[in-house]
């Protein structure tokens, strides 16, 4: 348990996970599977929906059925089209592969299930607020300092670890909704997640369970305001754009009270390492791909997995920064130009000419932001023989 506040600050012989959506539970369920104690925070006492476009690449679901996820079980829905669409025209190809799909308030109540059951110490409803130069953690319920810290806050910084977004892609507004599309925009749907360019930004459009819709979007700060700051006119606006959009939103029914909001996330960060870092950086924490490659959930995923085999075979933070560069950068660096490129006038159109002309691009685009195959295939077999 935490302890009360007090002058000098409680060890704690083991390793402490801050956050509990994708990367923090995966760490301390692979952790814990070895043996070592963990205890993990999470600030909600349920879990909540948070803004992501909740898109299960092959790599995130081979992540999960490592840790012994069940998503039929969730009511994941599949998705094997991609359709590109801008406000003339749209066009549609096969993924390569099938990915699914589920909303991350169930995914991340599922994960924290699974780290109790691994024998993690899962604490909710704290929250954590700096963490100091010597690796101690204040918290709304006390204070800490573990022998490791794994900082998986996701997209919310976390004082005293911070990331630098200078020379990111942070100036966009991002915004999600759950809607209940009309039976017929449901079927169209059905099957494909949508990627629909317009001026100043990019939406993500895509069923999840119990037939709900995730619309997930990224605008300009100066589209907002235009709008004044509402968001049934931003919508509104962007269906004027591409009407594509209109279409599916017509007759559609909010399945949130408000929408959900978020600024100033740093694509294209990616953390190198530096001389004392109070914690280890996971998930969000330690690298940010743009959300249009899909590829978020696995690289979270993925970061845990290589966190947990530099901790227990003793390799070290350093050594754990420096494979996710090499197994990340790339990608991260081709979806950040890729994205740059994207907010070039009229170049949405020439990308949905060239799929609908040629839809094994498709593949080829998703292969060219994503982990390697064979990343996945090395981080998956390294920390296999220590397990318990």
């Amino acid at each position: 348990m935490i302890a009360p506040l007090v002058s000098g600050t409680p060890r704690y012989a083991g390793t402490l996970v801050v956050g509990g959506g994708l990367a923090g539970p995966a760490a301390a369920i692979w952790l814990a599977r070895a043996g070592r104690p963990v205890q993990l925070w999470e600030r909600e006492r349920i879990a909540t929906h948070k803004i992501c476009g909740e898109f299960l690449s092959w790599e995130a679901q081979g992540w999960l059925a490592d840790l012994g996820l069940d998503l039929d079980a969730l009511g994941a829905v599949a998705i094997d089209r991609l359709r590109l669409v801008t406000a003339e025209r749209a066009a549609a190809a096969p993924l390569g592969f099938t990915a699914r799909s589920v909303t991350r308030r169930s995914l991340d109540a599922a994960m924290l299930d699974l780290a109790s059951a691994a024998g993690a110490d899962v604490q909710r409803g704290v929250t954590a607020r700096e963490v100091t130069a010597d690796g101690s953690v204040v918290a709304s319920h006390g204070s800490l300092r573990p022998d490791q810290l794994f900082v998986a806050t996701g997209k919310h910084n976390l004082r005293g670890i911070g990331r630098d977004g200078e020379g990111t892609l942070n100036h966009q507004l991002g915004f999600k909704a759950y809607l209940r599309l009309s039976p017929e925009q449901r079927a169209e749907l059905s099957g494909h997640v949508e990627l629909i360019l317009f001026d100043g930004g990019y939406a993500g459009l895509q069923m999840v369970e119990r037939d709900a819709a995730n619309l997930c979007f990224l605008v300009s700060p100066e589209r907002w305001r235009r709008t004044g700051g509402d968001f049934t006119a931003l919508l509104a606006d962007l269906g004027a754009e591409v009407p594509h959009l209109a279409r599916r939103l017509e007759g559609a029914v909010p399945l949130l009270d408000r929408p959900l909001a978020i600024s100033g996330v740093p694509y294209g960060f990616l953390f190198r390492g530096g001389a004392g870092e109070p914690g280890w950086r996971l998930g969000d924490q330690a690298a940010v791909i743009p959300s249009f490659t899909g590829d978020g959930m696995s690289l979270a995923l993925h970061s845990a997995r290589l966190a947990a085999e530099a901790l227990l075979t003793g390799a070290g933070a350093e050594a754990y920064y420096r494979r996710l560069g090499r197994d990340a950068g790339g990608a991260i660096g081709r979806a950040t130009f890729l994205q740059r490129q994207s907010e070039r006038p009229g170049l949405g159109g020439k990308a949905v000419a060239a799929l609908a002309a040629i839809p094994s691009l498709g593949r080829v685009a998703a292969r060219f932001t994503r982990l390697s195959p064979r990343a996945v295939a090395r981080a998956r077999n390294a920390l296999s023989g220590l397990k318990r």
